[in-house]
C-alpha cells in the first residue's frame, strides 16, 4: 500500500511543498493529495491590487500540479483528528474523511477582525481572494466623496492603503496604526514612505486604536470617530482554529508547534509550513507570519518528509529573516534590509528600483510553484519503513 500523504492547503507554502514532494518522491511508494478551498492558486501578495481593481492571472491549481501525480480535492477542511490520522472536508454539503499517514499542515492566517466589536460584522479585509473581492466590490460603489479607513500600519496595511489611493484618486483614504507609521523602518526608508504617503493624499493616524467598527466608519479608544463608507482591517493575522481544535500542540494564538526540522512536537507524523508553523529562526526569534517565512518553512518541511520517509539525511534550511518588501502603488516600493535581529539597517532600496524588484519576485512565484525543483537533481526517492526519522544533516 502506497504511503499517504495530504496536504492541507495550496498557498505559497502549500503548493510549492506538494510541488517538491511529487518530484522527490517515488510515485510507485507514495499518494500525493491536496486539499484547498478553491480551484486556483491566489497570489496572497497580489490581494490589495485585487481590491483596488486590477486584474490578477488566472492560475488553476490542476494546470500547476499537472504531470506530477499529484490528486486534488476542492473542499474546505473542517478538522483534523490526529489520534486516528483522518481529515474531515466538505464539498457544499458532501463531507468525506481522508486517511493519512503523513500530514503536511499549511492552511495558512487570515485577517485577525476578532476581538474588536463590530469588526467581523464591518470591516473589509485582504487576506484573502473573495474578501479582496468584496472589498474591490464596494470600492466600486464608492463616490468621488467616498472615505476609506485602512487600519493598521504594517505591511499588508501600507500596501492596502497606497494601491487604493493610488487606483482610486477620488477616494479619501486615511490609515490609523495604533504605534507609529513604519516605526520598525530605517530613517531614509521611513521618510520615504510618508513622501509616498503625502504623494498620494493619505491622512494618517498614528498612536490611535481603534476599539469598534460599525457601518459608519470606526470609533477610537479615545472616543475619535472616523467616518468611513469602507473600513479596511489589516491589524494582524490570524490562523485557523483547526489546528487548535485537532489536538495538536499549539501556542496561544493557535500556531502549532515545531521542532526545527518543522515536525509537530506532539504529533511527529504532522509537519507544518507557513504561517501556521510556530518556530524560532536562526536569530532566536519566533518567525513571522510572511510569505518569506512560507519558503524558509515549506523547504525546511519538506526536506524533512523526504527524508523522514526515504532514510535520507534532512538538509537544514536557514531559517533568517532579511528584510521587509513593502509596494507603495504600482510604481514605488522600499526594501528595508535588517540585521541578524531583526533590526532595520541604515540602507533600504527604494521607488522605482524596489517596485521593480518586487515586481519581478511576484511574476515568478507562479512559475517557481509549478517547477519547484528547478536546476535539482529529479531522482525520485523509495520509501523506506524501518526508521521514524532520518538524520539530519549538520
Amino acid at each position: 500500500m502506497k504511503h499517504r500523504i495530504v496536504v492541507l492547503g495550496a498557498g505559497y507554502a502549500g503548493a510549492f511543498s506538494a510541488g517538491v514532494l511529487a518530484r522527490r518522491l517515488h510515485p510507485d511508494d507514495f499518494e500525493i493529495t491536496v486539499v484547498n478551498a478553491e480551484p486556483d492558486f491566489a497570489e496572497r501578495l497580489r490581494n490589495h491590487q485585487l481590491a483596488a481593481g486590477q486584474n490578477l492571472r488566472h492560475l488553476p491549481l490542476a494546470e500547476m500540479f499537472a504531470g506530477t501525480g499529484i490528486r486534488l480535492r476542492v473542499a474546505r477542511v473542517r478538522g483534523v483528528d490526529v489520534d486516528h490520522r483522518t481529515v474531515t472536508i466538505a464539498d457544499g454539503d458532501d463531507i468525506d474523511r481522508l486517511e493519512y499517514d503523513t500530514l503536511l499542515y499549511s492552511l495558512g492566517s487570515t485577517a485577525d477582525i476578532h476581538g474588536v466589536a463590530g469588526a467581523a460584522e464591518h470591516a473589509f479585509h485582504v487576506a484573502s481572494r473573495p474578501a479582496a473581492l468584496r472589498l474591490r466590490a464596494r470600492l466600486t460603489e464608492l463616490g468621488a466623496d467616498g472615505k476609506v479607513l485602512v487600519v493598521g500600519g504594517n505591511l499588508t496595511a501600507i500596501e492596502a492603503a497606497t494601491e487604493i489611493a493610488e487606483s482610486h484618486p477620488g477616494l479619501h483614504v486615511g490609515l490609523a496604526t495604533r504605534g507609529e507609521l513604519g516605526g520598525w523602518l530605517g530613517s531614509k526608508a521611513r521618510r520615504h514612505l510618508f513622501d509616498a504617503f503625502d504623494r498620494l493624499g493619505i491622512t494618517v493616524h498614528e498612536n490611535t486604536t481603534i476599539t469598534r467598527v460599525d457601518a459608519a466608519g470606526a470609533v477610537a479608544a479615545d472616543g475619535a470617530a472616523f467616518p468611513a463608507q469602507a473600513t479596511v482591517w489589516a491589524a494582524g493575522f490570524a490562523v485557523p482554529a483547526i489546528a487548535a481544535t485537532s489536538g495538536l500542540a499549539v501556542q496561544p494564538n493557535g500556531q502549532i508547534t515545531v521542532d526545527r526540522q518543522m515536525r509537530s512536537v506532539s504529533h511527529p507524523d504532522v509537519y507544518v509550513a507557513g504561517d501556521s508553523a510556530f518556530v524560532i529562526g536562526d536569530n532566536g526569534l519566533p518567525l513571522p507570519m510572511s510569505c518569506a517565512s512560507a519558503g524558509f518553512t515549506s523547504m525546511q518541511a519538506t526536506a524533512t518528509i523526504v527524508g523522514d520517509r526515504t532514510g535520507r539525511k534532512i538538509s537544514t534550511t536557514s531559517l533568517s529573516y532579511v528584510g521587509n518588501h513593502i509596494s507603495l502603488g504600482r510604481k514605488d516600493g522600499i526594501f528595508q534590509v535588517v540585521d541578524g535581529d531583526a533590526r532595520s539597517k541604515s540602507w533600504a532600496l527604494r521607488g522605482r528600483a524596489a517596485a521593480r524588484v518586487k515586481a519581478v519576485i511576484l511574476g515568478v512565484n507562479p512559475w517557481s510553484l509549478s517547477h519547484p525543483t528547478f536546476g535539482m537533481p529529479s531522482r525520485r526517492y523509495r520509501a523506506v519503513t524501518d526508521r521514524p526519522h532520518a538524520v539530519v544533516a549538520t
